[in-house]
């Protein structure tokens, strides 16, 4: 680590801001949304879980091609933001952190929905019986018995964060200091004369946090689980 120069930390830093940003913003709606599709049935519900897991089977320059004209400074969404909340996300870290975070939330919320699946419905109804409001239910018996689902979601969204390249080079490029990510960084460094030696450090930088992360699961999962029944 100490071989690290100050631009590959830069790099570094800023995945984990990235990461971190988007696990965080993208958890509340993937447990609604993983809850709805758990717990609900409606017309179209096969459509949006479709929606929801399209990230995963298209090419990620065309999720960041569509962020770009969905959320860039001339985009539907994007101008507007722009224009009336000074709000800025192409070529910009909060973009890229957008971008990672579309990219990870079916993974984030694949977990979660399975965890939820799982519970007995008829702890929720005898919750209900008892005449708790359904956002209590959620709250207080949904939710933490979900818990190793919703854990195990995060640390995934996380991982795949950290690894993101096609849509985040696609929607906010490959600017050092501000949206070069540890990614973008080796595929930089990759076409750089004498590069080799400072990619294999960021190419082992990643496998130990997403080692760290898919251990940071498991361990997280089964403490949850032990709390649940009482271990």
């Amino acid at each position: 680590m100490s071989d690290l120069s100050p631009a590959e930390w830069t790099a570094i830093l800023l995945s984990l801001r990235v990461a971190i940003i988007a696990t965080l913003v993208a958890t509340p709606f993937g447990i609604a949304l993983a809850w709805l599709l758990a717990r609900r049935d409606f017309w179209g519900k096969s459509l949006l879980d479709a929606v929801v897991h399209l990230p995963l089977v298209l090419p990620p320059v065309v999720t960041g091609y569509l962020l770009l004209l969905t959320f860039g400074r001339r985009g539907l969404v994007g101008g507007f933001l722009a224009d009336y909340l000074g709000i800025v996300f192409s070529f910009r870290w909060t973009g890229a952190a957008l971008a990672c975070g579309v990219m990870a939330f079916p993974l984030l919320v694949r977990p979660m929905r399975l965890s939820i699946e799982a519970i007995d419905r008829r702890l929720e109804q005898a919750a209900e019986t008892l005449g708790a409001a359904p956002w209590k239910v959620f709250f207080t018996v949904t939710l933490p018995l979900a818990l190793p689902g919703v854990l195990a979601g995060m640390v995934l969204g996380f991982a795949k964060a950290i690894g993101e390249f096609g849509a985040t080079i696609t929607f906010v490029s490959n600017i050092p200091g501000e949206t070069q990510t540890i990614s973008s960084a080796i595929y930089s460094l990759i076409q750089t004369p004498d590069g080799d030696a400072a990619a294999g450090r960021l190419v082992i930088v990643s496998i130990v946090l997403a080692l760290g992360a898919l251990i940071a699961a498991e361990w997280f999962a089964r403490r949850a689980t032990a709390r649940l029944h009482g271990n």
